[in-house]
């Protein structure tokens, strides 16, 4: 749902960058679609022919990504996958957090919560597995580049690079990626895993850890209602699933979240300030 997660935080940004490839199946006239001024199209070519072997997968979405960030032109750069939405409550926060520390050079970054949304839009997924925050605002004063989709990097001298210091943006990021219907979710998979990976994987939404689906009674950004399906209920995976052992490691590892109060997903930034033991409290 690009076209609602793009609408989602018009409200708050100067301009909206889009790193448009070639394509013929009507992404840029939905973009037209759009009608706001703010909406920028860059025009890229995708390096069809790198490496999946190495240690660094997904190696061309960071560089469509870096692409979008080298033409922005504002104090703060807001980058969104296409299947993330930012809820229209959160954006006067949003806005206070990128003013308050605007001449805090400390803080590079801004980390929203996320929620996983899994099946439908009634469940999200809770583990370990999942990333619960991530950067999403970063400075644009800054040397940064992505090295793949997920996160950004600082670059500290030509040689060596880190993650960016960054405070909680005061919002958070909904992830429909996995609300799409298996047909949908199985052909994007099918149409990008080359970048992952030689072998191609087939998409089972009952292959997961019922443990780690949760209820969401909140409500969901106005964007995107039209366009998350109408269930009831939360999602049910069918049949019997054998647990992994990644899914074993991850179960074992919200049951230590639980009993010491400790958040220990992946975290792609550092603290802007308090200790870093703050990066692991709940």
């Amino acid at each position: 749902p690009f076209v609602p997660s793009i609408r989602s935080i018009l409200p708050l940004v100067d301009e909206f960058v889009v790193a448009l490839g070639p394509s013929d199946d009507g992404t840029e006239e939905a973009l037209a679609g759009i009608g706001d001024p703010k909406v920028r199209i860059i025009r890229t070519t995708w390096n069809e022919h790198i490496r999946n072997d190495l240690g660094v997968k997904g190696f061309v979405y960071g560089q469509q990504k870096s692409i979008a960030l080298f033409n922005c032109t504002g104090d703060w750069a807001f980058y969104l996958e296409g299947d993330e939405v930012v809820h229209e409550e959160d954006l006067p926060a949003i806005r206070a957090t990128m003013e308050r520390f605007l001449e805090d050079d400390r803080v590079e970054a801004m980390v929203f919560d996320y929620l996983h949304f899994y099946g439908n839009g009634n469940t999200v997924a809770w583990s370990p597995a999942w990333y619960r925050r991530a950067p999403r605002i970063l400075r644009n004063t800054i040397p940064a580049w992505a090295p793949k989709g997920l996160f950004f990097t600082v670059l500290d001298s030509h040689k060596r690079s880190r993650y960016p210091r960054a405070v909680h943006a005061g919002g958070r990021i909904f992830h429909y990626g996995w609300v799409r219907g298996r047909e949908q979710i199985q052909a994007a998979r099918d149409q990008n895993h080359r970048f992952w990976s030689a072998n191609g994987v087939v998409i089972d939404l009952d292959a997961i850890d019922p443990e780690i689906l949760q209820g969401f009674t909140g409500s969901h950004p106005a964007v995107i209602r039209d366009w998350l399906p109408e269930e009831t209920g939360r999602f049910v995976p069918a049949g019997s699933h054998a647990l992994t052992r990644r899914e074993k490691k991850h179960r074992a590892m919200l049951r230590l979240e639980q009993c010491l109060a400790l958040e220990l997903t992946k975290k792609h930034y550092r603290p802007a300030y308090g200790p870093w033991w703050d990066l692991y409290r709940k």
